[in-house]
């Protein structure tokens, strides 16, 4: 055992050692759950597309908001696919509410798709 108080209270003060953020492994299960969710007319999910364009997590709320687009305006799931986006996103360990917002700026091209969706898609 150590006498000495300064080395007792430099050891009570020491700063934790650095760990990943909180919230790290609740965005990469929302990014795991997003990959569940595709445009029926692409075989690829939509986080390899490129549709997702934010996901912004609270730890202190565990809210979790959603940025994404569309193909196209005219995309036949457009009344459906934000839905189930979001109660996906709800239903993620950690995520206590979860809120989508459909963007159409900047508009989506296939530049925004994955290396692994262009291989897939054989671009």
């Amino acid at each position: 055992m150590n006498d000495n108080p300064a080395s007792a209270l430099n050891n009570e003060n020491a700063a934790p050692t650095p760990g990943p953020a909180p919230d790290d492994n609740v965005v990469e299960r929302i990014v795991q759950i997003l990959k569940t969710c595709y445009d029926p007319e692409i075989p690829v999910d939509i986080y390899e597309l490129g549709l997702i364009y934010d996901i912004d997590y609270n730890p202190d709320t565990a809210f979790a908001d959603v940025t994404m687009t569309l193909t196209s305006p005219a995309c036949p799931v457009a009344g459906t696919l934000p839905g189930e986006v979001e109660d996906k996103v709800r239903c993620v360990a950690g995520v206590s509410g979860a809120r989508v917002e459909v963007v159409w700026e900047p508009s989506w091209t296939p530049d925004m798709m994955s290396e692994a969706a262009r291989l897939e898609l054989g671009f």
